[in-house]
């Protein structure tokens, strides 16, 4: 009798049973490859919502061009490494789909005027993960606050007492920030006394640590 033929458990063939166990590992194969295939920089930009305003602006940051030519490029910072988030990004990002089909951003005032809201889902996100993709390059315990300035120094000690993530602070790294949330932080400043010299280090600032009154 034909092994491949010969029945096994739930009675099935051996040949039917490789069949099945080929296909698999086929599929696997395959749908690996499309999600690594989405997770490239070059797939991120291929629509010209992303090329023509966010990737604009993230080629001027600090994370596209550096004195240590280590480059942080779109999926870095938008999805997550590990396999199980990876692919519950990758689900969500059906929605951006159906938004580039739908033309919701598909010209530069569109973009403009949801700004805002499109900033502040990824700025939700990151905080709800406690910025779990900054932290893949980024670590508070290899940090030197000897070697920040003494303003990054304080800011970050005062994160880790208060609990804070990379987010809260580190907005508007590689894009533009919205202009309704710069007035918005401008507001809340000007509310809480902050100096002025804290954000804009171009100004002048009182010498040492000592604050002006």
């Amino acid at each position: 009798m034909n092994i491949l033929k010969r029945k096994f458990l739930f009675n099935t063939t051996l040949g039917t049973a490789i069949f099945f166990i080929l296909a698999g590992i086929l599929i696997w194969g395959a749908f690996n490859w499309t999600i690594e295939l989405t997770n490239t920089e070059s797939f991120c930009i291929s629509c010209h919502e992303m090329h023509d305003n966010t990737y604009m602006e993230y080629r001027k940051s600090v994370h596209f061009s550096n004195r240590t030519g280590v480059r942080a490029t779109c999926p870095d910072c938008h999805v997550p490494r590990d396999w199980v988030h990876k692919v519950a990004r990758k689900i969500r990002a059906s929605n951006e789909l159906y938004h580039h089909f739908l033309g919701s951003i598909d010209s530069r005032k569109k973009f403009l005027d949801k700004r805002q809201q499109l900033a502040a889902v990824v700025w939700k996100t990151m905080k709800q993960t406690n910025s779990r993709e900054c932290r893949n390059c980024h670590s508070a315990t290899a940090m030197n606050k000897n070697k920040q300035d003494s303003s990054a120094a304080e800011q970050h000690r005062l994160a880790e007492t208060e609990h804070k993530t990379c987010i809260d602070c580190h907005k508007g790294i590689a894009h533009k920030l919205p202009e309704a949330f710069l007035e918005a932080e401008h507001r809340r400043f000007e509310k809480e006394k902050v100096p002025c010299y804290r954000c804009h280090k171009e100004m002048a600032r009182p010498p040492g640590e000592d604050e002006w009154k």
